[in-house]
């Protein structure tokens, strides 16, 4: 007789956990909402999704990026257990910049970067992107020349103009994505976002991040300029697998995989 683990789905959306419910004879925790947990003698226990109490757990798919989500990922980190995708790659790229830094000194397409804290002013005599925070699709991003103050602390670029793209992997499947948008801000979500020939050099560098960093899932952004130069602009550690669905079908059978392997 077949045991079956117990499977914790944090961040997984409705019409996700449906496929993986069916996909699963197992027990499942669902939260869709970042749930208490307590790690003790190595083992995970994690709040029921109904009722009081906590239920020791076997195994984490968490998707998703939370407000207040470090201290959760720190948590799966420390446990060491199966997590999907891998806690202690995902505690190193929560954070934007500490996750650009560390993905410089892997990419070969890497730019100089620049700094400034919060409060203090910079004179920019080039166009320059400053970005902040830790949100992704254009959020928290100004274009500038000139003198500027920073309300927060941010890193500074170079504005390179060209084609913006995302290079996807998870599992053994990849993409390329052109990003598109009506202002120098691009992402996947315009309705004219989509799939193109894969960059053979783009992929060699994202996949040597991945690895570099061991990362179950990474999407990395980049512009090829004008000129052909390429620049890796920012590393996605949960990017987005619900807005084409051939990535999302991907995404579901590398989880279901994982599951009941």
């Amino acid at each position: 007789m077949q045991i079956y683990n117990r499977i914790a789905l944090v961040g997984i959306e409705q019409e996700e956990y449906e496929v993986i419910r069916a996909n699963y004879s197992g027990l499942i925790i669902w939260h869709q909402a970042l749930p208490k947990i307590v790690v003790k003698g190595q083992v995970l226990y994690m709040e029921k999704a109904n009722g009081v109490g906590m239920l020791p757990v076997d195994k984490v798919v968490y998707y998703g990026i939370y407000d207040n989500d470090f201290d959760f990922i720190a948590g799966l980190a420390i446990w060491n257990g199966d997590c999907y995708p891998n806690a202690v790659a995902m505690l190193d790229c929560r954070f934007k910049i500490p996750c650009l830094v560390k993905a410089l000194t892997h990419t070969q397409f890497s730019a100089p970067r620049g700094f400034i804290s919060a409060g203090a002013s910079m004179n920019a005599t080039e166009d320059t992107v400053a970005k902040w925070g830790n949100w992704h699709c254009g959020e928290n991003k100004h274009r500038f020349t000139g003198e500027w103050e920073s309300e927060f602390t941010a890193t500074t670029e170079a504005y390179f103009e060209g084609e913006a793209v995302r290079i996807m992997v998870l599992g053994d499947k990849h993409w390329q994505i052109k990003l598109e948008g009506e202002t120098w801000l691009k992402s996947i979500h315009p309705n004219s976002a989509g799939f193109m020939p894969v960059d053979a050099e783009l992929l060699a560098d994202t996949l040597h991040i991945q690895k570099a960093m061991q990362m179950d899932m990474i999407g990395n952004d980049y512009i090829v300029g004008n000129d052909g130069k390429k620049y890796l602009l920012e590393v996605n550690h949960i990017p987005n697998i619900t807005r084409f669905e051939a990535v999302r079908e991907a995404y579901l059978a590398t989880v279901i995989a994982f599951i009941n392997g």
